[in-house]
């Protein structure tokens, strides 16, 4: 058995500097007289070419009839032997393929190599080489050497990432990505990256003295690292440029302004678009590209080379990651819609850099998309393939995902928990000296009779802690932000700021607080913690106190006549979307957490009549009139002035529900009452659905066909 590839659409024969072409479009003859086949000691000048979709045949004694044995070289699956034409049923596929010789082609002076063409209707050809000679292929980019057995070897003239464009010479045509803390090389292969560290991910000899270095830090855990930036170091010119995340670019020092129209940098072509950036140099007729989003980076050549590395972490397994459905996830990459995809780019690589990254890591910042991102990316550079409306059907929203969001060296850009657009999270090594004590920075600076003291705005943002609102003791003492490090700095040394001194038989005492802004300037309501940080010149834990929220009771039931209907309303409350959890009266709720309230009727019968909350709202008194009010719902629709507030399936049957972020009133304490109004409507069509306008959340009249003289009250209260 010799191997081969099938996929013949023509056959060239060769002798000398003359050819004799002819080309097939189904079975049939072909006149070898001018360069005769001697095969298995017969020699041969004619043969009879015939192919199907799986198989391709060469024969000696005409084409295939009934009950005449044949004799033909059959090739199927990539192999190659001598059978009978009988076999073949089929029309070959078209398709590209590797060079392969066949040796049993010979004498009569021959060797027979089979070439695919690219860019051509043909996909193969045939090539018939003298025997006892050596010839260069402009074809193959290979010097071909045939035997004085007819047996044929071929030394290319491309590196191993390099192909041949058929005209004698090689191009290079590969790529290697690096995302998370995976890098898939340029032939495939998957390393991961263990530490913080510094790597030359290239260094092109076509471009002397041209590095490109991947940086590499953690993020939420310290045991797993991220490609945080990627540096283009040009020795010669004594140059870095640096793409960093959050749309930022240094040259050296200096940041660069960069927008949609191209600029040069010492060579270097630097572009921006909505997702990331690209870096282009050209030189010795090569061009090296290199693309960073923020998140991966996709560049030519290789190189990996360590630089200097931080020492290597091991956090606990996280719990809630469910590695089956991780690699359920992964393996998304081997099915629709990236199957055109895979016959031109290998996904396993891929897949495997998505499993072993999201069953260690959580699958947060975008992270479950970024792999699939990069491999779409590498199919449409190197395969020519679009996975058309991949984002759509999987789920994955395109977002250019932190640009123009600087972070310090001790944090990186992410989503945030709650929702709204991406913040500077503090990376888990730097935060976890903090975390551990319970603090927010560093120790209380003094000088005399005054003190400062440092406080990192990742870890107060982690809190939900707004630093614009925080002041000393006097509230024109405000914190100041290094737009460099992000640290918020309070400073008294030039004014007392209602510092409280006190003295001993030893010592001068300095005591100040770091508290929330006065409440009246927030408004009627607020959804966040009050803070209150004790500090002096002897360092004071922080101490942020927080308002535990509990309900009077775990729900509420009312019977309700309205003219002929009598029905059951029920009011509860729910800290899941679904409305599995209830809150109980001894749950702890906090500020800012978003709770789901059902009203549930029972004894109405929902293809006769609807269900409408017409209104909710909350009061700091019993009654619906109490003296402060805040609306949640206004006639059917949400508040428009509080984004918290969601209303579901209003209208649509006997029960709905609505959700809001909890809440205290600004300067009191006590009890807040959640008061409902709600009406019946009889059903014709879709009538009794508010209609909630985007931009004003307006709606009409719900009652079209029946005015409920006596609606529905109901009432919850909450304590804290």
């Amino acid at each position: 058995m010799f191997y081969c590839v099938l996929y013949l659409a023509a056959l060239i024969l060769v002798s000398g500097t003359a050819a004799t072409n002819q080309t097939f479009t189904s079975s049939g003859e072909m006149n070898i007289t001018s360069c005769p086949i001697t095969y298995y000691g017969q020699k041969y000048d004619k043969i009879y070419v015939a192919f199907s979709a799986d198989r391709f045949a060469v024969c000696f004694n005409g084409l295939y009839k009934p009950g005449i044995k044949n004799d033909c070289i059959v090739m199927s699956g990539g192999t190659a032997d001598r059978g009978d034409l009988a076999v073949l049923t089929k029309e070959i596929p078209t398709g590209s393929g590797v060079h392969k010789l066949l040796p049993n082609l010979k004498n009569a002076g021959k060797c027979v190599n089979i070439i695919p063409l690219k860019d051509s209707q043909q996909s193969e050809v045939r090539v018939v080489y003298k025997t006892n000679t050596t010839v260069r292929d402009p074809n193959i980019c290979s010097t071909v050497t045939c035997d004085v057995s007819g047996v044929a070897t071929a030394v290319s003239d491309c590196g191993p990432m390099e192909h041949c464009q058929g005209n004698g010479s090689c191009i290079l045509n590969t790529m290697c990505t690096v995302t998370g803390s995976t890098v898939i090389d340029f032939i495939g292969r998957v390393h991961s990256v263990p530490d913080r560290c510094g790597y030359t991910l290239m260094r092109p000899l076509s471009i002397p003295g041209l590095q490109v270095l991947g940086v590499f830090q953690e993020r939420r855990r310290k045991d797993v690292s991220f490609l945080d930036r990627v540096i283009l170091q040009l020795d010669s010119a004594g140059v870095q440029i640096s793409l960093e995340q959050g749309g930022r670019v240094q040259l050296n020092d200096k940041e660069l302004t960069l927008n949609n129209t191209d600029q040069v940098f010492h060579d270097v072509e630097l572009s921006r678009d909505e997702m990331g950036f690209t870096a282009k140099i050209s030189a010795s007729n090569h061009t090296l590209s290199v693309y960073f989003d923020g998140n991966t980076a996709q560049i030519h050549m290789r190189g990996t080379h360590k630089l200097n590395c931080g020492i290597q972490y091991s956090d606990a397994d996280d719990s809630t990651i469910n590695c089956n459905a991780t690699t359920e996830w992964c393996n998304i990459l081997k099915q629709t819609p990236f199957t055109a995809c895979n016959k031109h780019i290998n996904p396993e690589p891929f897949v495997t850099a998505c499993t072993r990254t999201l069953c260690k890591y959580p699958a947060v910042d975008g992270l479950k998309c970024q792999f699939l991102e990069a491999y779409a990316r590498v199919c449409s550079y190197l395969g020519n393939v679009t996975v058309e409306s991949w984002r759509s059907k999987i789920g994955c929203c395109k977002a250019a995902y932190c640009q123009d969001r600087f972070c310090s060296a001790h944090e990186f850009c992410g989503e945030r928990s709650k929702g709204g657009k991406p913040r500077c999270h503090c990376r888990a090594i730097f935060a976890s000296k903090y975390r551990s004590t319970s603090t927010f920075g560093e120790p209380t600076v003094c000088s005399q009779k005054s003190a400062s003291i440092n406080l990192a705005n990742c870890l107060l943002e982690d809190k939900g802690i707004d630093y614009s609102v925080l002041h000393l003791n006097d509230p024109a003492c405000k914190g100041e932000m290094d737009n460099l490090t992000h640290m918020v700095t309070f400073d008294s040394n030039s004014h007392n700021c209602g510092a409280v001194l006190t003295a001993n038989k030893s010592q001068i005492i300095y005591k100040n607080t770091i508290m929330t802004r006065n409440s009246s300037l927030f408004g009627l309501i607020n959804r966040h913690d009050p803070v209150h940080i004790d500090f002096s010149c002897y360092y004071s834990q922080p101490d942020i106190k927080s308002l535990a929220i509990k309900l009077k009771d775990s729900s509420v039931n009312r019977q309700i006549t309205s003219g002929e209907w009598n029905y059951n309303l029920t009011m509860k409350l729910y800290t899941d979307f679904d409305r599995k959890v209830a809150i109980q009266s001894s749950t702890e709720i906090d500020l800012d957490q978003k709770v789901w309230v059902e009203l549930k009727t029972g004894g109405l019968d929902d293809s006769i009549v609807r269900v409408v909350t017409d209104s909710c709202w909350a009061t700091n008194q019993p009654s619906p009139s109490g003296s402060l009010r805040y609306d949640l719902i206004i006639k059917g629709c949400p508040n428009p002035a509080d984004e918290t507030v969601k209303v579901e399936g209003n209208g649509l049957g006997t029960s709905n529900y609505f959700s809001f972020n909890m809440f205290q009133f600004s300067g009191t304490t006590g009890d807040v009452y959640l008061h409902c109004r709600l009406v019946l409507c009889v059903r014709q069509g879709d009538t009794c659905v508010p209609r909630c306008s985007q931009a004003v959340r307006r709606s009409r009249s719900v009652m079209s066909k029946y005015e409920d003289e006596e609606p529905a009250f109901i009432s919850m209260a909450w304590t804290y």
